[in-house]
């Protein structure tokens, strides 16, 4: 994420929080279920792909015959998935493990990552107070969807809600979405929240 992720640092450092950062391979299933609930707020970048009919989500973590036989039953059900060479996890994977309260002392989560919105309703279910989410394909090339997210933080940690900082990213894009040429696709960030939109960081 480059200066983004620096920017974003930045803010909440600013607003009482420490900041762990963790990249590509640190990130591993067992953190992820785990370690999560020890944060107030994770903001977590990854992306998907598709095998055999079922959409995975990258973890991070290198695919090695140690976690398979850990997750046997996992890998069987076609829940996790190791073919791209870096683990997997589907719907079904955040489904079964992810339950109440694996997640209570999670206040907001940011998944930055393809339908995404799909796992945000377990995510709550799970405890986290409000999860803002993609609702649709994502493309994570540096940009535009690292820059929006960085809005969207700085203004929480000026103190806006959920809801106000959200909507203050897509409203924008969505007012102005009348392309002057009908050749031209429209755009709208495919950003919104489930839970607790009165919540302020």
């Amino acid at each position: 994420m480059g200066q983004y992720a620096e920017d974003m640092t930045y803010y909440l450092t600013h607003s009482g929080y420490q900041v762990t950062m963790l990249t590509n391979t640190q990130v591993t299933v067992d953190f992820l279920l785990t370690q999560l609930n020890n944060y107030s707020i994770v903001i977590w970048r990854t992306n998907t792909y598709n095998w055999k009919h079922v959409e995975y989500w990258y973890v991070g973590q290198l695919a090695n015959s140690g976690v398979e036989q850990e997750y046997a039953t996992d890998f069987a059900n076609g829940w996790m998935n190791a073919n791209a060479g870096i683990l997997g996890i589907s719907l079904n994977f955040f489904s079964e493990h992810f339950t109440s309260p694996i997640l209570s002392n999670v206040k907001l989560m940011i998944l930055i990552s393809t339908d995404s919105d799909s796992f945000a309703q377990i995510f709550l279910k799970a405890g986290a107070t409000t999860v803002i989410f993609a609702n649709g394909p994502v493309d994570l090339s540096f940009g535009q969807t690292d820059d929006l997210t960085d809005q969207v933080v700085a203004s929480l940690s000026m103190g806006q809600s959920v809801y106000n900082a959200v909507y203050g990213v897509v409203s924008p894009f969505a007012q102005n979405s009348n392309p002057e040429d009908p050749l031209d696709s429209t755009y709208a960030p495919p950003f919104w929240y489930q839970g607790d939109g009165t919540l302020i960081i």
